[in-house]
């Protein structure tokens, strides 16, 4: 089923052994109305660097944004189900409300014709893993297609995914925050 990620989480007991904390389904997935079929499950979320460890709640249960919070992290499972689906009918218009459902509306990438409506950039690095199927990774001018096992490295570039293909690909991503130095 989409969206279901069995999550682990470790910690200590008072004695300072290690225990299990959590074992189950990632208690926060969400999708876009927009594009049928796509579930995104948060795995994890740090807010400072270093990362705290014993960090108390539920990370994941934040306002929902794309990027992670400011000197943090996010870890999540995205499933993107075949474009046939709903790309036929996407406009401007949706591919913002799309990005507003995601909680970053501001992501989005104004192009005259993009070569993908759901183009967009955040300030972070980006390491993303293909778990299963393939998809499409859309840059400005060039793309290149992945295939499970495949990764990523994706620096702060316009960019979007486009699965092409007839089944749903399953891709894990952390992402980092950052901030655009020189070069």
């Amino acid at each position: 089923m989409l969206g279901n990620v069995r999550r682990v989480v470790t910690g200590h007991d008072a004695a300072g052994k290690a225990i299990f904390i959590q074992d189950g389904i990632t208690p926060v997935v969400f999708g876009s109305p927009q594009r049928p079929g796509y579930a995104v499950s948060e795995v994890w979320v740090t807010d400072s660097m270093p990362a705290a460890i014993n960090q108390p709640g539920e990370p994941t249960q934040r306002k929902r944004a794309i990027e992670p919070p400011p000197h943090g992290t996010v870890f999540r499972v995205a499933d993107f189900p075949p474009e046939s689906t709903w790309i036929h009918k996407f406009d401007r218009a949706m591919a913002l409300a799309a990005f507003a459902a995601l909680g970053s509306k501001h992501a989005h990438t104004e192009m005259d014709t993009p070569p993908h409506p759901m183009m967009h950039r955040t300030e972070t690095v980006d390491y993303a893993l293909v778990l299963e199927g393939e998809i499409y990774l859309v840059l400005d001018d060039t793309e290149t297609k992945l295939q499970t096992g495949d990764v990523v490295v994706q620096r702060g570039t316009n960019h979007a995914w486009s699965n092409r293909s007839d089944r749903n690909c399953r891709m894990a991503f952390i992402l980092i925050d950052g901030e655009r130095g020189a070069g």
